[in-house]
């Protein structure tokens, strides 16, 4: 009889302390490398959490100009992002698979100045099937955006091109 009261009073806890961990983030944790708009949320959401280090880690060989610190350096005064994904574009060339990914994103910024950016992101994947470990999923291997004029629907191009 002990162990139900133990069990709930352990599960009640717990959910306490995840509530408490989502409150304070404001924000469900997704890691999705699963295909290429996938990976592009991911980064987004890594931003929106704060969690610099993970955003840096969806690039590939080629980095954000400036290595790591500029990258953080960049979203110091961002306090919020949402994210728009268009038609992605995947091609299979060289062993490889490329998406390219359409985004606008709307940057909310400290003293609620708002700022609207879009572009492309190109992901890529080793095939799967011609990898051996450890395996590597789906990774940024380029990102093209430049500042322009929102709404965020009104922002988001209509055509990306995988190399």
């Amino acid at each position: 009889m002990k162990f139900p009261s133990a069990a709930v009073l352990a599960f009640s806890t717990l959910a306490t302390v995840n509530s408490e961990a989502l409150a304070q983030d404001n924000v469900a944790y997704v890691d999705d490398r699963s295909d290429g708009a996938a990976v592009v949320r991911s980064l987004y959401n890594a931003i929106n959490r704060k969690e610099y280090a993970r955003a840096y880690g969806y690039f590939g060989e080629t980095k954000p100009v400036g290595g790591y610190k500029a990258f953080t350096r960049g979203y110091e005064r961002t306090v919020s992002v949402e994210v728009k994904l268009g038609k992605v574009k995947t091609e299979a060339g060289a062993g490889s698979i490329y998406s390219a990914v359409p985004v606008a994103v709307k940057s909310i910024e400290k003293r609620a100045r708002v700022r609207f950016f879009a572009g492309c992101y190109v992901t890529r994947i080793i095939n799967p099937s011609l990898q051996v470990p450890p395996f590597t999923p789906y990774q940024i291997e380029a990102a093209r955006l430049k500042e322009v004029k929102g709404p965020l629907e009104a922002a988001l191009p209509t055509v990306c091109n995988a190399p």
